[in-house]
């Protein structure tokens, strides 16, 4: 899904996956904040999302909303106005704080499984930073909201997908466990091909390129 800076909404990456879809709602945005579509059965579950002109009319050609999903305390986007548009709750991990009570919408809580068919993985847990991930094994996809991405802050060098630049010298080692197919983020494209392998580099070289992931930093600060 090429990133082009025409201010519209950019719907749908062709990956020939049929599992769901990803919009970038501001593509002109450094943050490039990127929302999913989940298709579980007939129902369509909207994770972290960002309203967008056309949304409705996309979701629309999908099926049913369910629910809408936030994955990052940080994250509450515009969750709570879409889920009243489409009147469904707002789905929220058990353990998370901060997200219910900001929410006018009803708020549904869920454990360890979303939809009968992603497991729920918390990444972290602490007082300045909730995160939670959604696991298909049988599909071989990741929905990660905020410890990687491949917005160019996340990334240095040669890397595809970057872990957060907070966590660099920490990653949550919960993130080796997956061998994705694909990788859905809350900043950036989605990764489609060869994901086990970019994920794995992501955590393995975060610590040694830090220094240079904040050397890019500085540069786009000065230049950019």
């Amino acid at each position: 899904m090429p990133l082009k800076a025409t201010g519209q909404a950019i719907f749908d990456p062709d990956d020939g996956w049929a599992g769901g879809t990803t919009w970038i709602a501001h593509p002109e945005e450094s943050m490039q904040r990127a929302s999913h579509a989940l298709f579980v059965d007939d129902a369509v579950w909207l994770v972290d999302p960002v309203d967008a002109d056309g949304l409705d009319d996309h979701l629309a050609d999908l099926g049913d909303v369910a629910g809408v999903v936030v994955l990052l305390d940080r994250h509450k986007r515009d969750a709570d106005a879409i889920a009243l548009r489409h009147d469904v709750p707002v789905y929220v991990p058990e353990w998370m704080d901060g997200v219910a009570t900001e929410m006018t919408a009803p708020v549904e809580r869920f454990g360890t499984t979303l939809a009968d068919t992603y497991t729920v993985y918390p990444i972290k847990d602490s007082r300045f930073w909730q995160e939670a991930a959604l696991y298909d094994e049988d599909e071989g996809t990741l929905v990660i909201p905020e410890a990687v991405g491949t917005a160019s802050y996340f990334r240095t060098g040669d890397e595809r997908i970057g872990v957060h630049p907070m966590l660099r010298l920490r990653p949550p080692r919960r993130l080796r466990e997956f061998s994705p197919e694909r990788i859905l983020v809350g900043h950036g494209d989605p990764v489609v091909t060869e994901a086990s392998d970019a994920l794995a580099d992501a955590i393995d070289g975060a610590r040694r390129r830090t220094p240079a992931l904040y050397v890019d930093a500085a540069k786009d600060f000065i230049f950019g």
